[in-house]
């Protein structure tokens, strides 16, 4: 019987199949999910990107509201862009809880002049359906999201902007993205 059984898990291990291509992050042209995960202000205001966009929006992914490089240089940037209205809507999405969220939009936009809408992704599955959830329990506690940018028109992914690195703010930068 032991034989039996080693033998059928030796033919599962070699039928595995082998994959050495790297993670398929979010591209251009794919769609925006379509998921009611993401909350904005308290756990019952739901906000699904994939209906609430209606044109052209940009979409900036950050591992932490709060974090040093997230509040005073990423965020920062799209707020006070000259050319952040011609993007079209504008969205700040993070692995956080809606409060958490809600506090760091009025600590970076008090007047809520910017129009930016700061989202949280509690569960993390917005971020994962792009592919661009990383590991970061020894920072964060939990997995988080990369560093990114989504310039988004008819509910496509035009350009994506992603940090190499996960969490530098240079490819996603606010003058890079936006001109």
């Amino acid at each position: 019987m032991f034989a039996r059984r080693l033998a059928t898990q030796a033919t599962r291990v070699r039928a595995a199949p082998f994959h050495s291509t790297s993670r398929n992050l979010v591209q251009k042209g794919d769609a925006i999910p379509n998921l009611e995960v993401l909350v904005e202000n308290s756990p019952g205001n739901k906000v699904n990107l994939a209906k609430e966009i209606k044109g052209k929006a940009v979409i900036i992914g950050v591992p932490a509201a709060f974090s040093p490089a997230c509040s005073s240089t990423h965020v920062p940037g799209y707020i006070s862009h000259p050319k952040l209205k011609e993007a079209g809507q504008a969205f700040v999405v993070s692995v956080n809880d809606p409060f958490v969220m809600q506090a760091w939009g009025l600590t970076l936009d008090p007047q809520g002049k910017s129009g930016v809408r700061f989202l949280g992704d509690p569960s993390g599955k917005f971020t994962e359906a792009l592919d661009l959830s990383f590991e970061s329990s020894s920072i964060f506690g939990n997995d988080r999201s990369k560093r990114y940018a989504l310039l988004i028109e008819d509910g496509k992914v035009k350009e994506a902007f992603v940090e190499p690195d996960n969490t530098g703010v240079n490819v996603s930068a606010a003058e890079k993205v936006l001109g």
